[in-house]
């Protein structure tokens, strides 16, 4: 399948960088589907628990309440790049004011997994550099995670899925087709196209994922080489 057309031009950050912040419906989609990469961003920068969980809270609350789309630079529209930046910009200004907040007193905008959160956050590299590093490498996971999600729903099989996920991440001929074919009951061959085939669409996926989050098709390949080469340094 072919990526291309206005399905691929007009994603959803271009939607919100058109509409500002009066299109709050596509930019808490966004939020949603990306705020964890701020909680760790704001953990790793020193931060306890309570206090990142009321902080991020609070940052989306003035984002999706405020006009601060306005001015955003569309030649540098990227929405990982805007989330990181406007965050410390956030924490440079907005800090007395967050820490005031009690518990549970600032507006609830978005329903957030903050146990898992902080599982998750647990389990991050210690020895990554800096919190900038965490959000660009947590970016690009749930990135792959996303990618992962969507693949697996269109799979009519979650056995076979479920055997032929490593493939994804292997260099092509690294991937055992034969045994994968004898635990499956399928020939070698069809295991052949059936991997070639999910890999294909992974990468697809991947692309859609990164189109998503990006203000024109000409950033997708600077994105990907970007994210790319932070999960290469670990």
């Amino acid at each position: 399948m072919e990526i291309s057309g206005d399905r691929f031009y007009t994603t959803r950050w271009t939607m919100v960088l058109q509409a500002r912040a009066h299109d709050t419906g596509a930019l808490e989609m966004l939020c949603r589907s990306y705020w964890y990469p701020l909680y760790a961003f704001v953990r790793r920068n020193g931060n306890g628990v309570h206090d990142s969980q009321d902080l991020v809270q609070e940052f989306f609350s003035r984002l999706l309440e405020k006009d601060w789309l306005d001015g955003l630079d569309r030649d540098r529209g990227r929405f990982r790049t805007f989330l990181m930046m406007a965050m410390k910009r956030f924490l440079a200004n907005e800090w007395k004011a967050a820490q005031r907040l009690k518990r549970g007193g600032g507006a609830v905008v978005l329903s957030l997994d903050w146990e898992g959160a902080e599982e998750r956050y647990a389990a991050e590299p210690v020895e990554l550099p800096d919190e900038a590093t965490v959000f660009d490498r947590r970016w690009a996971l749930t990135l792959l995670e996303r990618t992962l999600e969507r693949l697996e729903g269109e799979q009519g099989s979650a056995e076979v899925f479920a055997v032929l996920k490593p493939s994804f991440t292997l260099d092509r001929g690294e991937f055992d087709c034969a045994g994968a074919a004898s635990q499956l009951s399928m020939s070698e061959g069809a295991v052949r196209v059936a991997v070639h085939r999910l890999r294909k669409r992974y990468r697809e996926i991947f692309r859609e994922e990164i189109a998503h989050t990006v203000a024109s098709p000409a950033d997708v390949e600077g994105e990907i080489h970007h994210l790319v080469e932070v999960l290469a340094r670990g």
